[in-house]
């Protein structure tokens, strides 16, 4: 064999080897096994592989102590017992208004004015007349001095003889027509000054005052709106604004004719509003309207504030309940109360199961009185919280449920 051939015979280096193939132990497969089963497990502890248990909802709501000493309830409406629709007494275009909705105006204060050039010029008219006819009596008065000196002279001299009888006669017709004279000059005055306080009340007209202390409820008229009393004619208004005394408000509840017995005046009775849900007011009965409604079978009954207040108006929906007797101002303070079905009892320790998600927290709570048939909770639970009412029996802390239906 030669020496190139030798040459071919050399092993290369740079291609690998085949190895032989080794099988994998079989320890991965017990690895995954054990967190398989370590997940199943977490998943069963947490609930998730665990059916919904299904259960009543309730909500914790507010209370207020006066509920205990309610007798009877009535819905009505606040009404002011002073309202007014401000018009004028005079037809006559708006040519200035000052208010406007929620204005407060004092009685006697001017809200609008109409046109008046035409009674201002006869206002002053009367002015002028009534200081021509006080200088006409000054005149007249002159003259019946005059008159009366020249009379008397006469009837001295007529008495002497110095005089004739003709001058004499003369001088008694000067000083007797002097004297009607100065007599019709203070009735002149009279009739100017009457013509005078006709045009001031004529101007008067064309003001818009407040009858009374109020506040605007309404605008109903703008300027350049023909203003009449009428309000008959077109695009004429009959009333400027509409006003009322908020010192006068009252509930107008009406009671059905077979409760009537449990109102009596006086009662002390707690209002509250649909706009402010959060607030009571303290009342009494003002009224019981002495008719009925036959065809509600009801009987008016006016329940007035003791106390204002500005957040209430006209016309707001009221609920009325009639107490045994006057509540304190501590006792307007409301109450955090709960379903006594949802109160669980372990150990001496109270506690609820508080809605969260769909899932339930134990909550531990402190509770407080009995109000009717709920209970005070002091500490643990606030307004409006959901809780677990049926069946709690079977719930613990963190089980998964779903809402049945909601109280």
């Amino acid at each position: 064999m030669s020496q190139k051939d030798l040459l071919k015979l050399t092993i290369d280096k740079s291609i690998k080897g085949i190895r032989p193939v080794r099988h994998k132990k079989p320890y991965y497969r017990t690895a995954l096994a054990v967190i398989m089963i370590a997940g199943m497990v977490f998943l069963y502890l947490s609930g998730a592989l665990t059916p919904a248990i299904s259960v009543e909802v309730a909500s914790v709501t507010r209370l207020y102590p006066s509920q205990a000493l309610t007798l009877l309830n009535a819905s009505g409406y606040v009404v002011a017992q002073r309202r007014a629709a401000v018009a004028s007494k005079i037809t006559g275009r708006l040519v200035a208004l000052s208010v406007e909705e929620g204005s407060r105006v004092k009685e006697g204060e001017i809200i609008a004015r109409l046109e008046n050039e035409d009674v201002l010029a006869l206002r002053n008219q009367a002015v002028a007349d009534l200081s021509v006819a006080r200088f006409n009596l000054l005149q007249a008065k002159a003259e019946l001095n005059d008159a009366r000196v020249s009379f008397r002279r006469e009837k001295d001299l007529l008495a002497k003889g110095i005089t004739t009888p003709a001058e004499y006669d003369a001088a008694t017709a000067r000083y007797q027509k002097a004297r009607a004279a100065v007599a019709g000059a203070n009735a002149s005055i009279k009739a100017r000054a009457a013509a005078l306080q006709v045009a001031k009340v004529s101007l008067e007209y064309t003001l818009i005052r407040a009858p009374f202390d109020a506040v605007v409820l309404t605008k109903n008229a703008d300027i350049g709106d023909i203003v009449t009393p009428i309000g008959a004619a077109a695009n004429a208004k009959a009333a400027v604004v509409t006003i009322a005394d908020m010192d006068s408000l009252q509930v107008e509840a009406d009671v059905s004719e077979s409760n009537l017995e449990m109102v009596k005046m006086k009662q002390p009775c707690e209002i509250q509003l649909d706009a402010l849900p959060g607030s009571r007011f303290r009342g009494e009965v003002h009224m019981i309207v002495p008719t009925a409604d036959r065809s509600k079978a009801t009987v008016m009954v006016k329940v007035r504030f003791l106390e204002n207040d500005s957040r209430i108006l006209p016309e707001m929906s009221a609920k009325v309940a009639f107490l045994s007797r006057p509540i304190e101002r501590e006792e307007q303070k409301p109450l955090t109360a709960i379903n006594p079905g949802a109160i669980v009892t372990r150990n001496g320790k109270h506690f609820v199961f508080l809605i969260q998600d769909n899932r339930v927290v134990q909550t531990s709570i402190k509770p407080g009185i009995t109000i009717g048939d709920m209970i005070e909770v002091l500490d643990g639970v606030k307004h409006d919280d959901k809780i677990a009412v049926k069946p709690v029996n079977k719930l613990r802390d963190g089980s998964k449920i779903k809402v049945k239906n909601e109280r």
